[in-house]
């Protein structure tokens, strides 16, 4: 029985993963590993700076508008009196409200501006 090798399949499995890169990153085969794997941590990691950095963009665009509509004196405070009254909106939709419809903004602080006096 002859013995088989099988390194030139994983090979070519491993550069068809590794096409889109560029120079010796897609020729070479331990460059390709390396990269591959380099490939795999940085998207696992950066999947977790995305949420962090939406959610800091959300805040931030809250605090301007709390700010400017008066709700609060800060987004702290805002977001405080929106739990006091039971109106239990997450960050994301608050922001595409004030975004999209700023009427609908001003209606929901007028609500909490009713409810705080």
């Amino acid at each position: 029985m002859t013995r088989i090798k099988r390194g030139s399949t994983r090979r070519t499995k491993i550069r068809f993963f590794a096409s889109k890169f560029r120079g010796s990153h897609s020729k070479l085969t331990r460059s390709i590993l390396q990269q591959g794997l380099r490939a795999f941590v940085s998207s696992n990691r950066d999947r977790s700076k995305k949420k962090r950095d939406f959610r800091r963009l959300w805040i931030t665009r809250l605090n301007a508008i709390i700010r400017a509509i008066g709700v609060g004196d800060s987004y702290g405070k805002g977001i405080h009196n929106l739990y006091k009254n039971q109106l239990i909106l997450n960050r994301k939709i608050l922001a595409q409200i004030a975004i999209s419809n700023r009427n609908c903004l001003y209606m929901i602080s007028k609500e909490i501006l009713k409810n705080r006096v």
